[in-house]
């Protein structure tokens, strides 16, 4: 991605591997996703004081997206998984898994305007949410990185999984 600071390609090393090949195992029990559930809150604010550079323990590619509270209009910031897509990142409304929408899926609804922090870099985006055959390429590009996701869709009980494309509407600036 253009202006980010560049990730080490190629396969994870050492124990960073061996976690994320566990947390990818484990991802599709009930109780780890309620587990990891409760640790959401000390993950945004790792996330908060490293400003985006260290979100989900580094096992994912994550970002911290700042939406606008669609009742209370403050920002509300919330660690998730990525995946690229060209230029914009794309994320999903899972929730774990439960039945109902995150709150901040919704707020990108009311508001598609927000900012995400990515490996440092605080870039302003505007979400689109994706539907049909686009939606299905990306849902399987984020499936690739977390398989749980197809859990989560048989746990949601129906519920559609929001997909949002999040394209960058200006340049890339460091922290905060």
């Amino acid at each position: 991605m253009p202006g980010l600071p560049r990730r080490p390609r190629g396969r994870h090393t050492g124990r960073v591997s061996t976690l994320r090949t566990l947390a990818r195992r484990l991802g599709h029990q009930k109780w780890f996703a309620a587990t990891l559930r409760l640790l959401v809150p000390a993950d945004r604010l790792v996330g908060r004081l490293t400003k985006g550079r260290v979100v989900a323990l580094g096992l994912v590619p994550s970002l911290v997206i700042t939406t606008t509270g669609r009742r209370s209009g403050k920002p509300r910031s919330n660690p998730l998984l990525y995946v690229p897509d060209g230029d914009a990142y794309v994320v999903i409304g899972s929730n774990w898994g439960q039945q109902h929408q995150p709150a901040w899926s919704s707020n990108l609804l009311a508001r598609p305007a927000a900012e995400i922090d990515v490996r440092g870099c605080r870039i302003p985006v505007r979400a689109e949410l994706v539907s049909g055959d686009e939606r299905d390429r990306l849902f399987a590009r984020l499936v690739a990185e977390w398989p749980a996701y197809r859990t989560y869709v048989e746990r949601a009980g129906g519920r559609e999984i929001r997909v949002f494309r999040l394209v960058p509407t200006g340049e890339p600036g460091r922290g905060r």
